[in-house]
């Protein structure tokens, strides 16, 4: 299976077309605030950048606040949203220990990303990468 990962943020200059890129084609959006991936300014810019996006917790964190389980964790780490069971508490946003989880104000509903590689094709510095994970095997009882 397929992960996001920074693998060269020194390369970042802050031009946000990975954000733009998730929050056009995966979220259907024309605000940078509606991505999975956020690119934030380590303190001026000769200290570079750094990004935030979900890093595929395995249990996730965020499907266990969820009161109505509208948040199921992916096999192998990760989460993907069952839209409809979503009330729009917030608890999966809190719950994240990074900070990865942004919460639509529009919709009610979470904004995390799913992995899927958009913001990488958009990257001009090949900062971002899909790389490939392996399952971690299951315990024995």
């Amino acid at each position: 299976m397929k992960r996001l990962k920074a693998i060269d943020m020194k390369r970042c200059i802050g031009c946000y077309s990975c954000v733009l890129a998730c929050a056009r084609l995966v979220h259907k959006s024309i605000s940078w605030q509606k991505s999975g991936i956020q690119i934030h300014s380590l303190g001026g810019l000769s200290t570079g950048f750094d990004a935030t996006y979900c890093l595929a917790c395995d249990p996730p964190p965020c499907a266990e606040a969820c009161p109505t389980e509208a948040l199921k964790p992916k096999k192998g780490g990760g989460i993907m949203l069952v839209s409809k069971y979503c009330i729009g508490c917030g608890n999966c946003a809190k719950a994240c220990p990074i900070g990865a989880i942004t919460f639509d104000s529009e919709s009610q509903k979470p904004i995390f990303c799913l992995h899927c590689g958009q913001c990488v094709n958009f990257c001009p510095h090949h900062c971002l990468s899909l790389v490939d994970v392996k399952e971690k095997p299951k315990k024995q009882p």
